[in-house]
């Protein structure tokens, strides 16, 4: 399994992983522990950083936390530790790294990764693509068409609409999404899988 995970990683050119899980270990998969997964991955020639605190999905901090108790994305973005790691990626982007983003949900659209933290660099302009489980990519479009789909499968029916329509809706859907997955104090994840996101910019939205 860690075989074929650095083997995508060389496929796609990845020379920084950035481990977003909040507790780096597992009892089920010891292959991706911290100490082993960083040495394999240095036996590859790819950096190894743990970002828990500036991207986890267990933070602790109640002020980032909704009313209803769970992690609020939209929220912690705007948190200094947040804003630290982004910046920290896009000045290892800028000087021509490649960053995948690992963690322990394996489909992107159930995953604080991409309801949180790509959903941010897709809005800033960068591609985001998620590596999926069989070395497929489903770009951060495609999530949030799965997410319009999922929340608002009626939504051509309105007669009035448009591009600021979908975006009022997408920003729904994304807040729908993360009530549903935001972490609430307690909760566990099992599996791996990993995001790429690269510092060309996209030239167009649909």
């Amino acid at each position: 399994m860690v075989k074929d995970f650095l083997d995508a990683l060389m496929h796609y050119g990845i020379n920084v992983v950035i481990d977003v899980r909040s507790q780096p270990y597992s009892a089920n998969y010891s292959g991706y522990n911290r100490e082993n997964i960083e040495q394999a991955l240095k036996r590859k020639g790819i950096h190894y950083r743990n970002y828990a605190r500036e991207f986890g999905a267990r933070q602790t901090d109640l002020r980032f936390f909704s009313p209803e108790g769970y992690l609020d994305f939209e929220l912690f973005s705007e948190s200094p530790n947040f804003i630290r790691g982004t910046d920290n990626l896009k000045s290892s982007m800028a000087q021509g790294y490649s960053v995948a983003l690992m963690c322990a949900e394996k489909n992107p659209a159930t995953c604080h990764r991409s309801i949180m933290v790509s959903r941010v660099f897709y809005g800033n302009g960068y591609n985001v693509n998620h590596i999926l489980a069989d070395g497929g990519i489903e770009t951060q479009s495609d999530i949030e068409s799965q997410l319009l789909d999922r929340y608002f499968p009626y939504r051509q029916q309105l007669t009035l609409f448009g591009e600021e329509d979908q975006d009022f809706l997408i920003a729904s859907a994304y807040k729908k999404r993360n009530a549903e997955i935001g972490y609430r104090i307690g909760e566990d994840n099992h599996e791996f899988i990993h995001d790429w996101v690269h510092e060309k910019k996209r030239t167009s939205i649909f």
